[in-house]
């Protein structure tokens, strides 16, 4: 199976953007007009009106939740100042610039758009703007609340707009917006609500526990079909009694879009970039293909028939619009430099779903109070830290811990957010990275803070870490001198106190003796602060195996590690656990040749295997510098091909693998060969490789190389 055929299969958004494009040229061309004034009431402004909410709750799903919104919001930016320049010329020529006073700049730029359909861009922006503002005060479920407020006092400047002599004060009140707006269909009042749907439905559709009939597709259709019929009645009613003023807003627009993206998500098809693309190119350009072809007609003396006629007008401005986006995709895929294909060599494929039940497994076995605190270090154990932190932060989680300064500000350039603790050592001249990255550093002794005291020049936010008996970093939990000195520190903020268990992974009877004795200490010399006065207000002291086998053990935190990830130290504790934990990481590569092996044959380094009979191998594109172990080498260890095991031959290379598939029919250049996963009904887990070499599961996983491409599936 390749990265594609294994990525989330959303590939209905990208088949939906196209019929939607082709939507919103109907909008605005009318096609059915010279058939009947209702048909065309019903395509334009009540089917098409479907569109729009589509192409925002595509952008909440991809956008809101997910890695650096303000990334993509720049690039929002950029594409709306494109396209101004694109249609300024138009614009001038038709006279949209005459006024040019500071409350027509604010109403163009911010609400209408430079040219008419390019108010989508400014929707997108401050919509998304709202909501983080919203998440920031509020939880989600009166986010949605507030979205829904704003929208229904979007309908009465809508569709509703004939109601408001009924209501007092209403009509001033929309009076004022109309002056720095045309519309309520916005980024303040209607774009919010399409948004935040996006991201809830997008984000829980693949969880387990998400609304039963949702994931449905047959009661998805008959309730989109039910609430578009009651749309469809709303529209009429509402166009019978005159009580438009604009007509994108229903009361029954947002139950439908639910049940309609429900249903679309459910396809299960793979993706297609180009047609993402060729969408979006369609919305951008199709406006300037209705200037040209009522320039074309209007030179060529084809008026009544390429305008006059709207269906076929319609038609020449489809057709157009498809044709200019294409060529414009393919001029720009010339300029553009080609990227390497993740699955093409070697890559790591992350189960987005087994995390976000590990992270729910986890905190359900934690005590009351006690929230996770995921150890994303060395690169979140192979994983991927900026991936996983991100998958998290989505998941609500809000602190961190990393080894060094330059892993956490690697973690706040990709816009993680929350707390990030650094457990270990950072040096002077890094210092400057804490304070630009508001990270949180950790005073590993009594000299280091009275470093930090010297080199910082300004407070920052530090916890404390107490040697309880593992001897590694931290002040001796009795010497209460050295932590006097500390909190006397008036650079350091100190925000918390932690203790590391050296002895907590197994049950042998000294090894929870010595954990025991170790909890005691630290909660003696928390205790003992506190009583003198000195705040601890953030303790930790479990980590993977510390939830574990000692559930009772009390904290604010848990630095949860390993165990995220779906795997224990090593196979046996996976076995023994008594959590449902599921392996995030799968590792696959590549066949990359088949050859046959007479008797006597040898291959590979050293000569260290000889065929004693006729042999097939298969050369893997994965070798030790992608952190596979060579240890694995001469039989030790095995891959997963078509289902089937292949030992390991001959001592694996620095970028390559040679395995025996004489067993296994039909291997070809390009067959996908699973290291650590599932292929059919076998699996090969990190634990038997950490088994095989000898070592752990921490060892194997933090060690599989940078140039390994990391998919979230």
């Amino acid at each position: 199976m390749t990265t594609k055929e294994s990525s989330p299969k959303l590939g209905g958004l990208d088949i939906f953007r196209v019929a939607a494009a082709a939507l919103v040229v109907a909008i605005h061309t009318s096609p059915l007009a010279d058939v009947s004034a209702g048909a065309d009431f019903f395509l334009t402004r009540i089917l098409a009106r479907t569109a729009v909410p589509f192409f925002l709750m595509v952008t909440g799903q991809f956008v809101l939740g997910k890695k650096g919104i303000w990334r993509h919001v720049k690039k929002l930016l950029l594409l709306y100042a494109g396209t101004i320049l694109l249609y300024l010329p138009i614009g001038i020529y038709a006279g949209h610039f005459e006024e040019v006073g500071p409350c027509h700049v604010l109403k163009m730029l911010v609400f209408d758009g430079t040219f008419y359909h390019l108010w989508y861009f400014p929707a997108c922006i401050l919509g998304i703007g709202i909501i983080c503002a919203l998440e920031r005060i509020f939880p989600h479920k009166l986010v949605l609340a507030s979205c829904v407020v704003l929208y229904i006092l979007g309908l009465l400047g809508d569709s509703y707009f004939g109601l408001l002599s009924y209501i007092p004060g209403a009509e001033a009140f929309y009076e004022r917006i109309f002056t720095v707006s045309s519309y309520t269909r916005n980024g303040l009042f209607f774009a919010p609500v399409f948004l935040y749907l996006g991201k809830i439905l997008g984000r829980n559709f693949l969880q387990k526990g998400f609304w039963t009939p949702l994931k449905n597709p047959r009661l998805c259709v008959a309730a989109f079909s039910a609430f578009f019929g009651l749309m469809t009645a709303e529209g009429f009613i509402l166009r019978f009694f005159a009580l438009q003023r604009h007509d994108s807003m229903y009361i029954f627009l947002i139950p439908s879009m639910i049940f309609l993206y429900s249903w679309i998500l459910a396809w299960q098809i793979r993706p297609r970039r180009r047609m993402r693309t060729l969408s979006a190119w369609v919305y951008i350009l199709h406006p300037g293909m209705i200037v040209a072809v009522r320039g074309a007609a209007e030179i060529l003396g084809f008026d009544s028939f390429l305008v006059e006629n709207n269906l076929v007008h319609y038609a020449a401005v489809l057709t157009g619009s498809f044709a200019s986006a294409a060529a414009a995709m393919a001029v720009f895929a010339l300029a553009k430099p080609p990227r390497p294909y993740p699955g093409a060599r070697a890559w790591i494929e992350l189960d987005r779903e087994a995390l976000g039940e590990n992270v729910r497994t986890l905190q359900k076995s934690l005590p009351q109070g006690c929230r996770l605190m995921p150890a994303v270090k060395a690169d979140a154990y192979g994983h991927g830290a900026v991936l996983i932190a991100r998958q998290l932060n989505g998941l609500g989680v809000k602190a961190f811990c990393v080894a060094s300064a330059a892993e956490g500000a690697e973690l706040r350039k990709n816009g993680i957010k929350g707390e990030i603790l650094v457990l270990g050592y950072t040096h002077p001249e890094d210092l400057a990275l804490i304070i630009r990255y508001r990270l949180i550093q950790t005073v590993v002794d009594t000299e280091y803070g009275r470093l930090l005291e010297k080199h910082l020049n300004r407070s920052v936010a530090v916890h404390i870490a107490v040697d309880t008996g593992m001897h590694r970093l931290g002040v001796p939990y009795d010497d209460i001198e050295a932590f006097r000195e500390i909190y006397g520190r008036r650079k350091l903020k100190i925000q918390g106190i932690f203790t590391h268990l050296c002895a907590d992974d197994t049950n042998r009877p000294q090894d929870r003796k010595y954990t025991q004795m170790q909890a005691e200490r630290f909660y003696r010399t928390v205790e003992g602060l506190r009583r003198e006065g000195f705040p601890c207000s953030s303790i930790h002291i479990s980590a993977s195996y510390g939830i574990l086998n000692y559930p009772e053990l009390q904290g604010d935190y848990a630095r949860v590690g390993i165990a995220l990830y779906g795997v224990l130290s090593t196979k046996k504790d996976g076995l023994a656990s008594r959590l449902p934990l599921k392996p995030v990481l799968s590792l696959k590569a590549r066949v990359a040749a088949v050859k046959k092996l007479s008797p006597g044959e040898a291959a590979g380094y050293g000569l260290c295997f000889v065929a004693e009979r006729e042999t097939t191998i298969a050369i893997l594109t994965i070798g030790y510098a992608d952190g596979l172990p060579r240890a694995l080498s001469c039989q030790n260890g095995a891959v997963l091909i078509n289902g089937c095991r292949a030992s390991v031959i001959g001592r694996i290379c620095m970028d390559q693998t040679i395995v025996d598939v004489s067993g296994i029919s039909h291997v070809r250049p390009g067959d996908v060969a699973v290291l650590i996963g599932k292929s059919g009904e076998e699996e090969i887990t990190a634990g038997d490789l950490a088994l095989q070499a000898d070592t752990i599961t921490n060892e194997v996983l933090s060690r599989l190389g940078r140039r390994l491409e990391r998919v979230m599936l």
